[in-house]
């Protein structure tokens, strides 16, 4: 594989701790959420970023695909939502993947949708590793 591009971030303290890119872009705290006796306020939690980044991942896969296929997705967007869970006795994840189509149908959706998961580098990344459902809403 030719690497075109590296993104370095470098993580101090854990999940209770922050995350920084090299270039100071990502510069935040990182606490475990509300909902699992975190702080809550504005710390995020390594979920949350992967969530953003495999949903900005597989959206622009989708434009990609839209165009080559001459496909109007104008207005559409991808929601990522990655659950935390356990596995036995060991954490795991599990995401779903939400597409907004205004201008396709949801049968067409579904398959753009299947279509991408499989170019995707995040879905390539994770196949066979967790569970990865698609849908459309």
């Amino acid at each position: 594989m030719d690497i075109i591009y590296t993104a370095v971030a470098t993580a101090r303290g854990g999940r209770e701790g922050e995350v920084v890119s090299d270039d100071g872009v990502i510069d935040l705290m990182l606490a475990h959420p509300k909902s699992l006796g975190g702080p809550g306020g504005d710390t995020t939690n390594p979920e949350q970023l992967f969530a953003a980044g495999y949903a900005g991942c597989f959206h622009s896969s989708m434009i990609r695909l839209a165009h080559r296929d001459k496909l109007d997705i104008t207005g559409s967007s991808v929601t990522a939502h990655v659950g935390l869970g356990i596995d036995g006795k060991l954490f795991a994840l599990a995401v779903t993947l939400e597409g907004s189509f205004p201008t396709l149908d949801a049968e067409a959706g579904q398959a753009l949708m299947e279509q991408t998961h499989q170019v995707c580098p995040y879905s390539r990344a994770t196949r066979d590793n967790i569970e990865v459902t698609l849908t459309v809403g």
